[in-house]
């Protein structure tokens, strides 16, 4: 029989976490806290409200543009010509508010077109050819830091396939409040001597976390990261090995672990899905099998040395789907198998741990709503949806707070930010004043850097989340 134990301790303290957290946000406009008047332009941010699109030379994108400051707000008197590109089979269909688009031809077969900001922002429409494929959509300004996306476009015949009311049912296990940091990098970083002072004493980097309100560590984990094309070729950092000594550090700090599965021996997300090497030529159902028995594994592993996580994610950032091209988005029904797989290995090794899907779509609301709608319909059953949200790709704040306010009412289900960096304070408002204590928390990604200067000296980064983990009700597991 295998060991609860961490399990049980998991859930006797989520019960201890007050549902005073349940105090509805309404609908507020942020705009005037993520921008100011004025200022010195540093980068361009781009949204794209969809980066999965039907090739059926009818389906559209808005697209909205601004810049910011060094602080990574936008400026609101900025006028800034931009200069928008367009490789693969798309066109500009028109503006919406903004100001005029014109084409400027850029040798025989290239060219990009021009506009300029209006009130420090310019959306225009971005429409699909009918070839399959990838997009890539950039936007430049003279001297300033460019954005880009990857959009991918699908076949038109895509099934899409909708939920039956039976298939959104509430989340029955209790999920504690999360106030995480994905630290992975931390033994690299130690590797290198990199050195953590709080309050004039050298200290462990986990401890502090946990001594300043944080109550959870987000591990990634690589298939084998020690090939020569993988992400730590001969060291293996992030491997299996890495993971279970990062896995001790955090429990013995009294933290919870949430794993993150890339499937991958390098990174994962929407524009690299790729298999790892040992798996490169395994037939559809071999590789269903392998995500499953792997997933398995690395469990048990964790289960046997007392570090079993409270939350797993399948796969990261898998909006375009995972483990290409078996698995891509455009192959819907293999991506669902492939999800199943690895959700049927966490229930048995332990039905109590916590199963995420994370998308990197935090303020982009009709591509998470096709997602969530097809991998639901297609059988894959979760617990809590996880959402990356990085403004300068995925929207407004206001953008966020509109989507996580439709997903969970459509789908019944609560929401973790399981990556962010920038709007620390107002990301906590929104996302645990959600109605009906469906926020179940973030998770800061790397935030080691942040946190602590080019001295080692910590700072205002680390420190805030004391008085954010008193406003929310967090508590510490141990």
């Amino acid at each position: 029989m295998r060991s609860v134990l961490p399990i049980a301790i998991s859930v006797l303290f989520f019960i201890q976490c007050s549902s005073q957290r349940n105090n509805p946000l309404p609908a507020k406009d942020w705009y005037p806290l993520y921008s100011v008047e004025t200022g010195t332009p540093v980068s361009v941010g781009m949204s794209a409200y969809k980066t999965t699109m039907l090739a059926d030379g009818k389906d559209e994108a808005r697209i909205r543009v601004a810049v910011t400051d060094s602080a990574g707000k936008e400026i609101r008197n900025a006028s800034t010509p931009i200069r928008i590109y367009i490789d693969g089979d798309a066109t500009v269909s028109g503006t919406i508010g903004s100001s005029p688009l014109k084409y400027v031809p850029d040798g025989d077969t290239s060219g990009f077109w021009m506009a300029s900001l209006s009130d420090g922002i310019f959306s225009f429409i971005l429409r699909a050819g009918t070839n399959p494929d990838k997009i890539k959509l950039e936007v430049k300004a003279d001297s300033l830091w460019p954005s880009s996306h990857e959009i991918h476009t699908i076949d038109p015949g895509f099934q899409y396939f909708k939920p039956q009311k039976s298939q959104l049912r509430k989340t029955r296990k209790q999920i504690n409040p999360m106030l995480g940091a994905d630290i992975s990098f931390l033994p690299q970083m130690e590797e290198r001597g990199t050195k953590f002072i709080v309050n004039g004493q050298e200290t462990d980097a986990v401890r502090a976390l946990a001594e300043n309100g944080l109550n959870c560590i987000r591990l990634r984990i690589f298939v084998n990261p020690e090939n020569e094309r993988g992400y730590s070729p001969g060291k293996g950092f992030c491997g299996l090995d890495f993971t279970k000594q990062m896995a001790l550090r955090a429990r013995e700090a009294g933290m919870q672990i949430l794993l993150n599965f890339h499937y991958s021996d390098y990174w994962a997300d929407p524009q690299q899905q790729n298999k790892p090497l040992a798996w490169q030529n395994l037939e559809f159902g071999q590789l269903r099998d392998k995500v499953k028995q792997y997933t398995k594994e690395v469990l048990l592993e964790l289960e046997e040395q007392g570090t079993l996580p409270e939350m797993v994610q399948i796969g990261n950032e898998i909006n375009h789907g995972m483990l290409w091209p078996d698995g891509h988005i455009s192959n819907p029904d293999q991506l669902s198998e492939l999800l199943k797989a690895g959700v049927e290995a966490v229930n048995e090794v332990n039905s109590n741990i916590i199963i995420m899907m994370h998308i990197a779509l935090g303020g982009q609301n009709a591509e998470s709503v096709f997602w969530l709608d097809n991998m639901i319909a297609r059988g894959v059953d979760f617990d809590i949806i996880g959402l990356s949200y990085y403004p300068r790709w995925h929207g407004t704040l206001d953008d966020l707070q509109g989507n996580l306010l439709d997903l969970i009412t459509r789908y019944n289900k609560p929401i973790n930010i399981v990556e962010y960096s920038q709007y620390v304070e107002e990301l906590h408002e929104i996302v645990f004043s959600l109605p009906d204590d469906m926020g179940k928390g973030t998770c800061n990604w790397e935030p080691l850097r942040s946190m602590f200067g080019k001295d080692g000296v910590a700072n205002h980064n680390l420190f805030i989340y004391k008085d954010i983990s008193a406003k929310h009700y967090i508590k510490n597991s141990k």
